[in-house]
């Protein structure tokens, strides 16, 4: 494969130009025939599209002793990201213009990947007050979401897929029924009885699933899931798609590498405490289908960076959260891909073209024309996970210590390289 790459986007290698700063990217004849000022030697690595991750808190404004804009999206591009969708749930809440344009001009200035801002469903993400849903839209965010609290209230839940579909923008939900899951800290079953835990049932997440899902037939609007985590949900997804409903949803690794026993293995590590909460065996195989037969469309990392104090403490008490980006690929392609439960075309797919749909983006593919963001991955690359290393504040990895086969060598952003470690 050869791409050529000049101005920031992509162009037919057999063409050739005379400009600056051109750059060949070439896994066939190093540089033969085309004209560059330089070339990257890419025989025996993966040239994909630059990764996209559909949900991600890099914390800023407010919370920046956990994550940054900076560190956030350099471990974006060490883990092979070069888009990423920031969360609303800042201090202050991305709930209005300000915010928004607060955020794309902050990113413009530190960020070194592409950060889409969310705005907030309702203001301050009380769950009391629609947001100023259109302003948000007119000043840059790409979707909606309360995430990290569900929108219980579901008038203003109907409300926001209705003007959310004005713009032509998503939704995002975090489904959880919040009387349900009370005060779990893991999901509901044979482990949290033997642990002595709180647990979440199943059915806190797929009641709200089953309550969004409606109410995005009703409107019309929008409908993406985040972080699904249970059989039931996959199934509601299922049929909503075959229904014809504008609903996507999206799975992280851990959801789908990890189970609830692993609170157990791990002696308690709070590191394993997320929300949703790790389910069962049934789930993990329930959801891994679902992204093989394109249910599910995207893997997303929920990457949920947090201070070393938010964690070292009892179990029920930890935040909840995982720091996710510089592992999401490895462990896509090492446990998932390398262990046959994945192809390597549908795991790309989830990670590029199929989060790049759900936001309606023009990224997610190499063709010529297309934004020059690019992620070149060395698939026999050995590595332990060393939390200390991460570029990301946030250390807090259930992974820490796993062994990984493939990473990112070279990231690109609009052609410019962000991340380079090509040995």
């Amino acid at each position: 494969m050869r791409l050529l790459i000049s101005g920031g986007r992509i162009l037919d290698p057999q063409r050739g130009v005379d400009g600056e700063g051109d750059l060949l990217v070439d896994g066939d004849r190093i540089g033969e025939g085309t004209r560059a000022d330089r070339v990257i030697d890419a025989r025996g690595l993966l040239v994909v599209p630059g990764l996209i991750d559909l949900h991600t808190h890099l914390r800023e404004p407010g919370f920046e002793y956990k994550e940054d804009l900076v560190s956030g999206t350099h471990a974006a591009a060490r883990g092979g990201f070069t888009t990423v969708v920031a969360m609303a749930n800042t201090s202050p809440v991305s709930d209005c213009r300000a915010t928004v344009e607060w955020v794309i001009g902050a990113a413009r200035a530190r960020a070194v990947v592409n950060v889409l801002p969310v705005g907030a469903v309702s203001k301050g993400q009380k769950g009391e007050e629609l947001a100023e849903i259109g302003d948000m839209a007119a000043a840059g965010a790409v979707a909606f979401s309360d995430d990290g609290k569900p929108v219980t209230n579901g008038e203003l839940m109907r409300c926001a897929l209705q003007y959310a579909a004005m713009w032509g923008r998503p939704v995002i939900t975090h489904c959880e029924d919040r009387q349900l899951a009370g005060e779990g800290v893991m999901h509901l079953g044979y482990w949290s009885t033997v642990l002595g835990l709180r647990g979440i049932p199943a059915a806190a997440e797929a009641a709200m699933v089953a309550r969004d899902i409606m109410l995005a037939e009703l409107t019309g609007g929008r409908l993406h899931l985040a972080h699904l985590s249970t059989a039931r949900s996959v199934e509601l997804v299922r049929e909503a798609k075959a229904r014809g409903l504008a609903v996507t949803a999206e799975v992280t690794p851990h959801h789908l590498l990890l189970t609830d026993e692993a609170v157990a293995t791990s002696g308690f590590d709070t590191d394993t405490k997320v929300n949703p909460p790790l389910r069962t065996p049934a789930d993990v195989a329930a959801l891994l289908e679902g992204l093989r037969d394109g249910t599910i469309d995207a893997i997303a990392t929920d990457h949920a960076p947090h201070h070393q104090d938010d964690k070292d403490v009892e179990y029920n008490y930890a935040a909840s959260g995982i720091s996710g980006l510089e592992t999401a690929l490895a462990l896509v392609l090492d446990r998932l891909v390398g262990q046959g439960l994945l192809e390597l075309g549908q795991a790309v797919r989830a990670l590029t073209a199929g989060p790049a749909r759900v936001l309606g983006l023009d990224r997610g593919t190499l063709a010529p024309g297309a934004p020059a963001d690019v992620t070149v991955i060395d698939p026999s690359r050995e590595w332990t996970v060393e939390p200390a290393l991460f570029a990301s504040r946030g250390r807090n990895t259930p992974f820490k210590g796993w062994k990984l086969r493939g990473q990112a060598v070279l990231t690109l952003v609009g052609g410019r390289i962000v991340h380079e470690a090509i040995a």
